[in-house]
């Protein structure tokens, strides 16, 4: 049984020190994918913005600064009030977005209790997907055989 926890909440993208424009966004965390979390920001355009991290990455950007490359989290304090700050990266730009960290904490404490921290992988159905993963191979493939079809001998014996 697949199970999901959201959270609906208002980021702030960062603009520059002085200027920020709130964005809603939606976090979702699904048993059947247990090591992520997902992100859905709504920034007015004709799509929304996925970004998916590893939920451990979220856990530990809650206490202390982590990641490195295309997702970085760190917690900080503005205004007298603890959030949490994101810097995301990708190839069409880069987003610095903060959020209330404990409305983050929150969610994550939901997503912590359904599928505690090391259980992850009991969550995964490894053997199932291998199963599907195979079933799906056509059997015309000359690849389905492995890698060695090619040494096999002809009909025509060459």
């Amino acid at each position: 049984m697949n199970t999901v926890v959201e959270r609906e909440l208002e980021m702030n993208l960062v603009l520059s020190p002085e200027r920020s424009v709130p964005v809603p966004a939606r976090l979702s965390y699904r048993t059947d994918d247990p090591y992520a979390v997902h992100i859905v920001f709504h920034v007015g355009s004709e799509a929304p913005v996925h970004w998916t991290f590893a939920r451990d990455l979220l856990v530990e950007g809650v206490f202390r600064t982590c990641g490195d490359g295309d997702v970085r989290v760190w917690p900080a304090r503005l205004h007298g009030r603890g959030i949490v700050v994101m810097g995301l990266s990708s190839p069409e730009g880069d987003a610095l977005l903060e959020a209330s960290a404990s409305a983050v904490s929150a969610w994550l404490e939901r997503t912590l209790r359904l599928v505690p921290p090391g259980s992850e992988g009991d969550r995964l159905d490894v053997d199932g997907v291998l199963v599907e993963l195979f079933a799906r191979t056509p059997r015309h493939d000359p690849w389905a055989r492995g890698p060695w079809a090619a040494d096999e001998p002809t009909e025509d014996g060459a």
